[in-house]
């Protein structure tokens, strides 16, 4: 068991316009959320489906293929890890959050498809 890793693989698709940060050390960094679907069938035989959002980070050339060819609605399939860190808003609240640092992304759809409406 020594050998498992904090992995996460997730296919979805893009919540919205990925937002894109230049860095001063010339790196990229992308920001975007992804949507997964799971369906089931309730007690009463209905199909339910439960949504759920990933708060997605891409870095460096990721970012670079994310600003280039990923737009809201595209499905992605990605490959990353979990992070959780913490931040201070401007009025002295703690907030939480956790991420998906991606380490691979796979462009997912139709041939030919706007990535950028």
């Amino acid at each position: 068991m020594s050998t498992l890793k904090n992995k996460v693989q997730l296919i979805g698709n893009v919540g919205n316009v990925p937002e894109i940060t230049n860095l001063e050390n010339g790196k990229k960094v992308a920001k975007f959320s992804i949507a997964t679907n799971e369906s089931y069938k309730d007690s009463k035989g209905e199909k339910v489906t439960d949504t759920q959002w990933h708060a997605i980070v891409a870095w460096g050339k990721i970012a670079e293929i994310v600003e280039k060819y990923v737009g809201k609605g595209k499905e992605v399939a990605l490959e990353g890890k979990l992070t959780s860190r913490s931040y201070e808003t401007a009025v002295g609240e703690k907030r939480y959050v956790t991420e998906v640092v991606v380490d691979e992304i796979l462009l997912l759809g139709i041939k030919g498809d706007n990535a950028t409406e």
